[in-house]
């Protein structure tokens, strides 16, 4: 069947021969419904078939193709029955070993007859293995090798086998073929030459169907010229799609919060610190933006104790006094009740409300809240993701703070905007973070969004000593504590648990705190979980800030937002189940005062290699923008943005950490598409994110 280039995107599937309304339900699993989709499915790996290895040859774990002659048959008996195929072809023995096996099957496998199989080479008692291969008996007049390129192996899903993809995949690009110019090419020529980029069609055709000689190893690595040809034009569609979100946000008008400046001194004028330099330049950045005529959407990432809180307060000012509200979203009860202390401390003596709403505020309280918020008598609302619910209603809401945003996920924060919308008016929205991101990811992330980092400690912040410590000798740490504690400091024991059961986590934490009670008994121990209410935690966290708790045994709850300046020791037990971004968090929890602080990694041996090198990274820095490209380079961007984040920002064929090299470029041609070629834009941006595109228009 012939088509039109322009038209494989909008062909169904279903004009390939054999594809019927049941195949076509098993491959819209995975997004594909039409040619186009089909052709850009790519293979995972590939198998070469192409060549015969002699038997002499085999390595046990690659997958081969090998041809004999059968010597012998037989019928093994031992833990399990099996059919043993013995084959020979001069250079050296295998066995084809079969578990399921029928009588016909092995009446039709007869000594003397020659057999080409493939699959993979494992050692056996007696020689080398092929179990379950695929095999079939050969003529004499059969060479054996029906293969002309490397066998592609594909992503799948249930019902659909190899040999259909191959089929499928055989059509498409017969279809491909056939059609006049090949794939539609939305990438202009110019661009094509200076990037030295193959042709599209050339491409996929090539990962489909690689030659024989194919370099395999760049192909398995996603390095050869054909696989970043489509990544880089992924990673272009990508762009270009934040492009259009940060372009369609630019359009909406914002309220213009230029208004009076004395709330915003008056705060500086009783902070009990200066603004370091850092401080006062994102500052700067933060109030240029709110004081022009369209919403502001920055990201400020800023170390562990940075001072990002105090900079979302002062942007806080500048619109409490232009007459409008703020809204401050924190993504759990804990972080976002340290927010709401903060902000009461430094607010309410200026005369502005704070508010707090969460789903643990019900009844009277919630609804005169409410009440309140809908009238405009409260300032700032400060809660976790109970702020955007629909009974909420705001006055006039000119601020969105979010913090920690990649644990929501964009379309939260797009609904808490949507809040604020008046008359077409858009409040704007700052971010916060204090996971360092390296920039190449954070470009990538956010293109959608202008970023600014506090890239300064304040003054008096001592660096913590980390030490990496096997937990055989736990009774030594808990000798640490004692002593620490005997000369008037506080320390944090952190338990972390692989599991994910929430149930599980503060069942462990009870044990250790119960356990070191014992050990420790004229010490008071304190205990903090996921499972505890709201106001529980709070009880134990003033306890252990106003030093009647010694030591405070936590689960990560107590990652960010926590801040008591005595506390100058921390062990975080099993260590290596963590992230280094999330343990560097749980670091920044310690030396948060004048005296020398420690911290202790309690791991569990043995250590793999991988686990070794993450926890020596963080033994040698308290950098964090070293610690997260290291946490990027060791377990992907998913680590290091959050899962949620990354999940929905997935690649099919680029890859952030690999293709580094690439981003730059492809900012600059996302660049050049939208001011010169406005129109391949939009068929390219569908082509590659399809219905993925809402998650960019925040």
């Amino acid at each position: 069947m012939t088509a039109h280039a322009d038209e494989l995107s909008r062909l169904p599937v279903t004009v390939l021969k054999g594809v019927g309304p049941k195949s076509a339900e098993r491959l819209a699993r995975l997004d594909i419904e039409t040619v186009q989709d089909v052709l850009f499915h790519l293979p995972l790996r590939y198998q070469d078939r192409t060549r015969v290895v002699p038997m002499g040859q085999l390595r046990s774990g690659e997958e081969a193709v090998i041809e004999g002659e059968i010597e012998h048959v037989e019928i093994r008996f031992g833990r399990r029955r099996s059919l043993l195929v013995h084959l020979s072809d001069g250079s050296g023995r295998v066995i084809l070993r079969f578990f399921h096996f029928s009588a016909a099957q092995k009446n039709a496998l007869k000594p003397g007859l020659r057999l080409h199989g493939f699959g993979e080479v494992r050692n056996g008692p007696a020689c080398q293995e092929l179990v379950h291969p695929e095999y079939r008996l050969v003529s004499e007049n059969d060479t054996g090798l029906d293969e002309a390129s490397l066998t592609p192996v594909y992503p799948t899903t249930e019902g659909m086998h190899q040999l259909s993809w191959r089929d499928l995949t055989d059509k498409a690009l017969l279809m491909l073929h056939n059609s006049s110019t090949g794939l539609q090419e939305w990438l202009p020529a110019d661009l094509l030459r200076e990037y030295q980029l193959m042709e599209l069609g050339e491409a996929i055709a090539y990962l489909h169907r690689p030659p024989p000689d194919a370099p395999q190893r760049l192909l398995l690595e996603g390095r050869h010229p054909a696989q970043q040809r489509l990544a880089f034009e992924e990673l272009v569609a990508h762009q270009l799609s934040l492009r259009q979100a940060r372009q369609l946000h630019r359009n909406h008008r914002g309220p213009i919060l230029d208004g009076d400046e004395r709330l915003q001194k008056a705060l500086i004028g009783q902070l009990p610190f200066s603004l370091t330099a850092a401080q006062q330049r994102v500052l700067q950045e933060i109030s240029r933006d709110m004081a022009q005529g369209r919403p502001m959407l920055r990201l400020v990432q800023g170390d562990v104790g940075s001072g990002k809180t105090v900079v979302a307060a002062l942007a806080a000012m500048q619109a409490l006094g232009s007459g409008h509200q703020v809204a401050l979203m924190a993504p759990t009860e804990l972080l976002a009740e340290q927010h709401l202390k903060s902000f009461r401390q430094w607010l309410e003596p200026l005369q502005v409300r704070v508010g707090w709403l969460s789903g643990s505020v019900k009844g009277k309280v919630r609804q005169s809240l409410l009440e309140d918020l809908a009238q405009g008598r409260v300032g700032v609302l400060v809660g976790t993701q109970a702020l955007f619910q629909e009974d909420v209603k705001y006055h006039s809401l000119g601020l969105v703070i979010v913090d920690e945003q990649h644990r929501f996920g964009v379309h939260q924060r797009l609904a808490l905007r949507e809040k604020g919308v008046q008359d077409g008016c858009y409040p704007h929205q700052l971010i916060m973070t204090a996971t360092p991101i390296p920039r190449s990811l954070a470009m990538t992330a956010y293109a959608d969004l202008d970023l600014s980092v506090i890239d300064e400690l304040p003054p008096g912040r001592t660096p913590v000593t980390t030490v990496v410590v096997s937990d055989q000798r736990r009774d030594q740490i808990i000798e640490r504590v004692r002593a620490a504690c005997a000369r008037g400091r506080q320390a944090y024991w952190v338990c972390t648990l692989i599991e994910e059961s929430e149930v599980l986590q503060c069942q462990a934490a009870e044990d250790v705190a119960a356990e070191l009670q014992a050990e420790l008994e004229s010490l008071r121990v304190g205990l903090v979980h996921g499972r505890l209410s709201s106001q529980e935690k709070e009880q134990v966290m003033q306890a252990f800030k106003n030093g009647d708790i010694h030591l405070l045994v936590a689960t990560t709850v107590i990652e960010v937002g926590v801040d008591v300046p005595n506390a100058s020791l921390m062990i975080i037990e099993n260590p290596e189940r963590l992230g280094l971004s999330q343990l560097h968090q749980l670091r920044g929890r310690v030396g948060r005062g004048e005296v020398e602080s420690h911290c202790v990694l309690l791991y569990h041996p043995p250590l793999g290699e991988t686990a070794r090198e993450r926890l020596a990274v963080l033994r040698d820095s308290s950098d964090g923008f070293i610690i997260a490209r290291k946490d990027l380079e060791l377990r992907g961007p998913g680590e290091v943005l959050g899962v949620r984040q990354t999940g929905e920002m997935q690649f099919r064929i680029a890859d952030i950490l690999r293709d580094q090299a690439m981003l730059e470029p492809a900012r600059e041609a996302a660049d050049r598409l939208l001011d010169r070629h406005p129109e391949v834009v939009k068929p390219l941006v569908k082509r590659w994110l399809g219905s993925n595109t809402q998650y960019a228009r925040v």
